[in-house]
């Protein structure tokens, strides 16, 4: 009942450890800070896009609320696409983050890569993680995010 030294805290030493990752350098679990300028840029990448394929400037309000459904879109095909052929988007790439399997889950990477890019698109399983950083859309896909 009162084991503060348990298993528990042995088996958590810092975040990855239980998936065999190192503590820092490459192959570590980026921070939330890296993870999230990865995503911002390439929402960014997308909305010039999306804005680009609507004919409208980006900078306006009222064209980015008229974008928005069609900048979700690409955001979607852009990480599933960059996701399953080079495991990183360019915005995570900037950032030095990339997406690698567990080895948990037994899904085919394609759909690994669908499943965790839909849940992302929901945003609240992105954040909502565990003590590894690994939000509900990794855990659901079997990946997780590592530092190159």
């Amino acid at each position: 009942m009162g084991n503060m030294g348990g298993t528990e805290d042995v088996e958590f030493r810092y975040r990855g450890n239980r998936l065999g990752m190192p503590e820092e350098g490459p192959g570590s679990v980026p921070g939330v800070g890296r993870r999230l300028l990865g995503v911002f840029l390439d929402w960014v990448l997308c909305v010039g896009v999306a804005s680009m394929v609507a004919g409208v400037s980006p900078a306006d309000p009222q064209a980015a609320n008229s974008v928005s459904g069609l900048a979700l879109l690409v955001f979607a095909v852009y990480n599933i696409v960059l996701l399953t052929l080079i495991g990183t988007t360019v915005g995570k790439r900037i950032v030095g983050v990339g997406v690698a399997a567990t080895g948990e889950r037994a899904l085919p990477w394609a759909v690994a890569m669908t499943l965790r890019t839909v849940l992302l698109c929901l945003v609240i399983p992105a954040v909502i993680y565990d003590r590894d950083l690994r939000g509900l859309h990794d855990r659901a896909a079997g990946t997780v995010s590592r530092r190159y």
